[in-house]
């Protein structure tokens, strides 16, 4: 259901009330005898909203104790890098974080003068500091009224769950006994411990990206590029790669509103800053034609959105595909594969296949590609919801999460390199492979249904045929045999996959036809009659 404000400009009487968040952050505190009240890591950490009882000062001061008695329980004693993003609870959060981490002596790097820091730069600076982890302040690009709490390990990617169950626990623990055991300095004091240190982490990064990507032949194509920030935490960082580079980026919405009322609402009617929406992306979409390419990135700047003069904005499946394919032919990486999660299109496989590639499929999360990345097992890797990374040109990991700012100056690199920009360069790959049509539905789950959903076995699906043609194969684990928290069926033409949300109360069906969208339909169908079923 299309909502009536979905595409247009937020109206004013949905904007959050911004002192009323942050003064609820402070005032109330969760009942920990309600689970939604609790700290639960999802697949990209800890979310909720002051507004509920999920994101408060408690949780912030539960759970940044609890990430300093992992890293004392593991030995971690290097620099902790931390960041936040421009939602409104962020800056509160991070304040919060720096008053337990220095009451209990952690090395800390902050961004200089309380600068917004996006999660790849957090990456990219642990990676450059051995024995370094971090923690990054964002509810990607989740409603303005959210808050988010994340904590990347030593390896520089989001941690796995074995991490972050542990901390979850002990900060659960901590919140139900009021906090006992947590301790925190005021905030004036602790920016004044010898341990806490502000950073720039703007020019190291900005000077490495041409280890990364081919700034020189952006510069010397004169392309005009359009950078829409959407109000995030790189809302200085395009203005500084232009002035590097040489390059001629304009850029908007590069100041902060944190009821973010420049946005255009999402399919829902909601204020979501998703750049592989095109319901969100309307303002830049409206400007495709005056820039040879645009592009903008969620709030914490780990998701990429393309818009094109051919297309508009690409979906995000057909962009992993273009980018695949372009790194495969124009990047040393030979005997390296790729990466993608289970539910990412199959237009990848081909593309893969084509170049001669191994395929790696993962369950959905980043943290899947994390370990391929540092052993070289893999050079990109790459999530349907518009997140991805890839190696350097020494073929080392540039970061180990989602990188939406290189995936963005790639396809700069790509019009730039091959005179196509990326919908161009997709139309080539479906002449070459065909042409898939993807969808994704989202349907109401309660918890004992969605733990059905994560806990299916191949048995359980007793049909033979998808959407008329024989099953070739029903996974219920990837490729490096983790299980998928749900699972996927594949034909010959198509697929389809079921697998709960870790963040909503809802169920999602992924499917795909190479035939057409009878075709797409009917494998849709079949998908919700199992489902039916097992209910």
């Amino acid at each position: 259901m299309i909502d009536k404000n979905a595409g247009k400009i937020a109206p004013k009487e949905i904007l959050e009330n911004i002192a009323e968040l942050i003064s609820c952050y402070y005032t109330n505190y969760p009942n920990t005898q309600d689970e939604t009240q609790k700290i639960a890591f999802g697949t990209s950490g800890h979310r909720g909203s002051s507004l509920k009882n999920s994101f408060n000062e408690a949780h912030i001061l539960a759970v940044t104790q609890a990430v300093v008695d992992y890293r004392k329980a593991h030995n971690i004693t290097g620099t902790l890098f931390i960041g936040m993003d421009t939602h409104a609870l962020s800056t509160p959060a991070h304040k919060t974080a720096l008053q337990v981490l220095a009451a209990n002596d952690v090395e800390v790097c902050y961004a200089t003068n309380f600068e917004y820091t996006p999660t790849p730069v957090i990456s990219h600076a642990i990676l450059n500091k051995k024995g370094s982890d971090g923690i990054v302040i964002t509810p990607s690009h989740n409603p303005p009224c959210d808050g988010g709490f994340k904590y990347n390990g030593v390896d520089g990617g989001p941690a796995d769950v074995d991490i972050t169950t542990w901390i979850e626990n002990k900060a659960n623990e901590y919140l139900s006994n009021d906090l006992q055991g947590v301790v925190y300095l005021d905030f004036d004091e602790a920016i004044q411990q010898e341990p806490i240190k502000a950073y720039d982490f703007m020019t190291p990064y900005v000077k490495d990206l041409k280890n990364v990507i081919d700034m020189d032949i952006i510069k010397q194509s004169n392309i005009k590029i359009g950078a829409d920030c959407m109000g995030g935490s790189g809302l200085k960082y395009y203005e500084a790669i232009a002035k590097e580079y040489g390059l001629d980026i304009t850029t908007f919405n590069d100041s902060v509103d944190f009821t973010f009322s420049f946005m255009h609402c999402d399919k829902d009617g909601k204020i979501r800053m998703d750049c592989s929406s095109p319901y969100a992306m309307a303002g830049l979409i409206e400007y495709k034609d005056k820039f040879d390419i645009a592009f903008g990135n969620d709030t914490d700047f780990d998701r990429h959105g393309i818009v094109t003069k051919s297309v508009g904005l690409l979906n995000p499946n057909h962009y992993l595909s273009v980018a695949i394919d372009y790194l495969s032919r124009n990047r040393e990486f030979d005997g390296l594969g790729i990466g993608k999660t289970l539910v990412s299109s199959s237009m990848i496989d081909r593309v893969a296949n084509d170049n001669n590639k191994e395929l790696f499929e993962t369950p959905v999360g980043f943290k899947w590609f994390v370990k391929p990345l540092i052993d070289g097992q893999v050079f990109f890797g790459g999530e349907e919801s518009a997140g991805a990374s890839f190696l350097r040109f020494d073929k080392k990991p540039w970061t180990t999460d989602k990188d939406g700012i290189i995936l963005n100056l790639l396809s700069a690199e790509i019009l730039a390199n091959t005179k196509s920009d990326p919908g161009v360069y997709y139309e080539n790959l479906i002449k070459k492979h065909g042409k898939p049509i993807y969808a994704r539905i989202d349907a109401p789950a309660n918890s004992e249904q969605k733990n059905i959903l994560k806990n299916l076995v191949s048995e359980d699906i007793k049909a033979n045929t998808l959407a008329g043609e024989k099953i070739t194969s029903i996974l219920t684990t990837a490729s490096n045999g983790a299980k998928i928290g749900g699972l996927k069926i594949n034909t010959q033409n198509g697929w389809c996959a079921l697998r709960p949300s870790g963040t909503e109360d809802v169920y999602k069906i992924y499917a795909e036809s190479f035939i057409d969208k009878e075709h797409l339909k009917s494998i849709q169908n079949d998908a919700q009659k199992i489902v039916t079923s097992l209910f």
